[in-house]
């Protein structure tokens, strides 16, 4: 492994430093956020501190908050005045929590912030101290040059995303709306990221497609829990009424039920973008002609195959002691995913699946979110991209998963996943997210903070 960066080239002009981007990146992956769920991690506060440091050092005046019965889950907020106050806010807002990593099987340490062969390496270079690093670099910007954004621009680095979000996003927008009076849109992670789409049999012809998606929508996120009880005893003298029994019976109700497809607005703009960018000729008002588009467009209309349909997922089970002993109680969670505009459906046919015996209660409940693909926020992001790539196709997408967006929408505040990386010169691409050697491009990051920072600039 090598220790030479790749040279990105300069920064543009008015955008923060190039080097600084990725010094603060490596900052931040040195501080381990890890958040094992279930109220275990290591403490968001010190990041945190450093980041408000770090803003207080430019002239800025950011808040630290932290639950009261967790005061080492810390959030910062900062809100930019713009040039226009009485035009509608916009938020920005990055996780400073990272998921655990597994030492032994990097190459690198991935509490580092190592750079070798063209990337940062870490836990969080990716998800999303990449963002935080980028929005950052901007803030410090702004306050050394005194620039500032047209509109009002709100800042939250907040913690515990990789749980619950019950100490950072979901906290703050419960106790401290106020923070976030005045504005209209959100942006946060999950999309903006260079993907080159090549063409297909039965397309136009042409070079490949300079792809970067923007997720305007997540399915729902309605995690359940599953119990049975009957009558404990012994193994060789089985009855009717074995927990076990109940709970497999239920899980596989759960685990073979074939959700019907539903096309969200958001991924039916997501597959015409992409047929439309490729000249193919797609049918998206079947079921079959929808499956047969998201097979040929390939890996950039590939999450549409979750997307446009709900799923329900068993995950953990927890039943018995000893083998010879039926247990009186048997657990087990699934996980439910819902596309937006579903939820009621979704709802109405969970009791069945859960079976007369069996009893169930949530312990998530986040509704779908979707924000519309022809408003102003939208477009703003497609022609920041626009002006730094005007070959681009900016592609709006559905994620299968959940981020603070969903938190953030409870203000009725439209969301947008929009985390910036550019296309690298050699051919790298960012990867290793929840799993091993984690990194982002060098080059990509400081594409990504060169759109950002124009993006919040002119938004």
């Amino acid at each position: 492994m090598t220790t030479t960066p790749a040279s990105p080239g300069p920064s543009p002009a008015g955008a923060p430093d190039r080097d600084e981007v990725v010094r603060l990146l490596q900052e931040m992956i040195r501080f381990d956020t890890t958040n094992w769920g279930h109220g275990r991690s290591h403490p968001e506060a010190g990041l945190a501190g450093w980041v408000a440091d770090r803003l207080r050092e430019a002239g800025w005046e950011p808040r630290v908050l932290a639950r009261p019965d967790a005061p080492e889950r810390a959030n910062v907020v900062l809100r930019v005045p713009g040039a226009d106050r009485s035009a509608a806010g916009l938020v920005v807002h990055a996780h400073l929590d990272v998921v655990p990593a597994e030492a032994a099987h990097w190459s690198v340490d991935p509490f580092a912030g190592t750079v070798a062969d063209g990337y940062v390496y870490g836990r969080g270079a990716h998800d999303m101290k990449d963002m935080a690093a980028m929005l950052l670099a901007t803030l410090l910007h702004w306050g050394r040059t005194g620039e500032r954004p047209a509109r009002d621009v709100v800042v939250a680095f907040v913690a515990d995303e990789e749980d619950r979000g019950e100490l950072g996003a979901e906290w703050l927008v419960a106790e401290h709306p106020e923070l976030f009076a005045g504005t209209a849109a959100a942006i946060g992670e999950s999309g903006g990221e260079f993907r080159l789409v090549p063409r297909v049999p039965g397309g136009a012809a042409g070079p490949d497609v300079r792809c970067y998606p923007v997720a305007a929508a997540e399915r729902g996120t309605m995690h359940l829990r599953l119990s049975a009880t009957g009558t404990a005893g012994h193994a060789s003298r089985p009855g009717e009424d074995n927990p076990v029994t109940l709970l497999v019976d239920a899980l596989h109700r759960f685990a073979h039920h074939r959700w019907p497809l539903h096309l969200s607005s958001v991924v039916r703009a997501q597959l015409a973008t992409l047929a439309d960018a490729l000249g193919l000729p797609v049918d998206l008002d079947t079921d079959e002609g929808v499956e047969a588009a998201i097979a040929v467009l390939g890996e950039a209309a590939e999450p549409a195959r979750f997307t446009s349909r709900a799923s329900t997922t068993p995950t953990l089970v927890q039943a018995g002691y000893k083998v010879n002993v039926i247990p009186g109680v048997a657990t087990a969670e699934v996980d439910v995913r819902c596309p937006p505009g579903f939820d009621e459906e979704l709802l109405a046919a969970l009791p069945a699946l859960v079976g007369d015996r069996v009893t169930s209660a949530f312990t998530s409940f986040q509704r779908p979110v979707a924000a519309p693909v022809d408003s102003p926020w939208f477009a703003a992001i497609r022609d920041a991209v626009l002006r730094a790539d005007p070959a681009a196709t900016v592609v709006p997408t559905c994620m299968a998963g959940g981020t603070d967006a969903k938190a953030f929408a409870t203000l009725g505040l439209q969301c947008y996943g929009f985390s910036p990386l550019g296309e690298d010169p050699d051919g790298r691409r960012a990867g290793g997210v929840h799993g091993v050697d984690e990194r982002v491009p060098v080059a990509s990051l400081v594409w990504g903070a060169a759109v950002l920072h124009d993006l919040l600039s002119t938004v």
